[in-house]
């Protein structure tokens, strides 16, 4: 038995479901249910808008589930994309992550996470622009090094945060539950009183509390990295998506027994407010939670996003480079370090939070391309094993929504999900110049296969090797 360098199989059941779990919740939760709630202006309309959402994601899980368990393999979107459309479509998915959505998610939350953590230093102000890029910066270089340090490491900070985010979010539960049973109900006696409802409205309701379950297909960006993902995969994904349904929406119900509608239009972070009412000098442990949970989610994006790239750049698709792990920690270290060094570049703008229009339409767009090769892939790959088939309906209805959530993002903001298919489609030229095989740029491979062997030297990785069974 000979050494061989590859990405170990870590990540257990429980781990599994605490990274679903994480990766769906951010900062969202504790900071704008509001999103929900102005549209349709009834606290009755909001709890079941939350209700229906973690079911539509939970169609979406049970069809990633399927996907994840027939092409067991890392890459997510990205492979299954390649599997079903080919190279270019799939080129796409990647160059619009490598360029947008990976480091805006990353920045963002960095960002956020800075935020909430100096709010209780800043009570009655926001705190300086400066010191929170600084702050930023620093969340974001710990957490680089410790996904490229050791990939227990890693899973066991998202353990752990996971952990604190929802014992924050028991803390809301709890009081609410408390509340209740003190009779302090006025805002859900009333919950279905004075309904006007808009089909406008509650689109838009739906497409908040719909983003606020993104990331429940993370997983699937690390099929290889788990044990027994035949059974743990869709187990994970199952539970995951289903806690967090029911945390959510506990979570609501608990707001509303002491935020009233007016200040729950009125507050910038829901929870923050909920705390000011309700825990007194100890309010300031809220922002605290929030950027836990915030720390978490920002991990457990790092870690499953980065292995696409990596894939990626075992199909060609990225430089050779990025393919490669660290010949002892064995972390894909080259497309971590790729996605922190691109994300820090979007430190450069002070108006950072614009991007997340962005991030919606591509985030929806590409599940829905997803739900599509899922399809294509039952038609023109019959035969491949499927340990998992979901019912012709939870695609079929789940694709309808991504194909709705999609034209919503384009009517609400034109013009920037214009940029988004500009930006799409300069793709295009880039994967026929750059990745399709051409002669002529034979100067240009020579001299990248001499900047990959001096990075290789720098940064001590190397292409991984399956052990050769004897």
């Amino acid at each position: 038995m000979g050494n061989h360098v590859e990405l170990k199989k870590e990540i257990g059941l429980l781990s599994g479901v605490l990274m679903v779990v994480g990766t769906i919740i951010g900062s969202g939760i504790f900071v704008s249910p509001k999103g929900v709630f102005e549209p349709v202006q009834s606290v009755g309309i909001s709890l079941l808008v939350w209700a229906l959402s973690g079911i539509f994601a939970m169609f979406g899980g049970v069809c990633y589930a399927e996907l994840g368990t027939s092409f067991p393999r890392s890459g997510g979107d990205y492979a299954y994309t390649l599997e079903a459309f080919g190279p270019l479509l799939a080129f796409l998915r990647l160059w619009i992550t490598v360029v947008i959505v990976q480091p805006a998610s990353l920045a963002i939350l960095s960002l956020t996470f800075a935020t909430y953590a100096v709010k209780p230093f800043f009570p009655d102000c926001d705190p300086p622009t400066s010191a929170l890029k600084i702050i930023g910066i620093l969340c974001l270089l710990l957490l680089t090094y410790i996904n490229c340090r050791s990939v227990k490491l890693a899973v066991k900070v998202q353990d752990v945060f996971t952990a604190a985010k929802l014992s924050a979010l028991g803390l809301i539960i709890f009081t609410g539950v408390y509340r209740i049973f003190k009779g302090q109900t006025d805002h859900l006696d009333s919950a279905f009183d004075n309904i006007s409802l808009t089909p406008g409205g509650l689109a838009e309701a739906f497409y908040s509390g719909l983003f606020a379950f993104g990331g429940f297909n993370n997983l699937n960006y690390v099929a290889e990295e788990m044990k027994n993902p035949n059974r743990n995969l869709p187990r994970a994904i199952y539970i995951g998506v289903s806690l967090v349904t029911i945390v959510y929406v506990l979570a609501n119900i608990a707001y509303f027994t002491v935020v009233s509608p007016s200040a729950m239009i009125a507050s910038p972070a829901v929870a923050v407010t909920f705390a000011n009412q309700m825990f007194g000098f100890m309010a300031w442990t809220m922002p605290v939670f929030v950027s836990l949970s915030t720390f978490g989610g920002l991990n457990g994006i790092m870690f499953t996003i980065s292995r696409l790239f990596f894939i990626g750049a075992h199909e060609g698709h990225l430089p050779a480079l990025v393919g490669m792990i660290h010949i002892k920690h064995l972390t894909p270290t080259p497309p971590i370090l790729l996605s922190t060094g691109l994300a820090l570049l979007m430190f450069i703008t002070s108006d950072i939070y614009s991007l997340i229009y962005y991030l919606s339409f591509n985030h929806w767009l590409w599940i829905g391309v997803s739900i599509l090769a899922l399809l294509q892939l039952r038609r023109t790959q019959p035969d491949v094993p499927r340990p998992i088939k979901v019912s012709i309906f939870f695609p079929i209805a789940f694709l309808f929504l991504c194909v709705f959530l999609t034209v919503a993002a384009i009517i609400g903001n034109p013009l920037v999900s214009l940029l988004n298919i500009v930006i799409l489609l300069s793709g295009i030229p880039v994967y026929y110049v750059f990745v399709k095989p051409n002669k002529s740029l034979t100067a240009v491979r020579e001299a990248s296969a001499r900047v990959t062997r001096e990075m290789q030297k720098l940064l001590q990785v190397v292409q991984p090797q399956k052990e050769e069974k004897l």
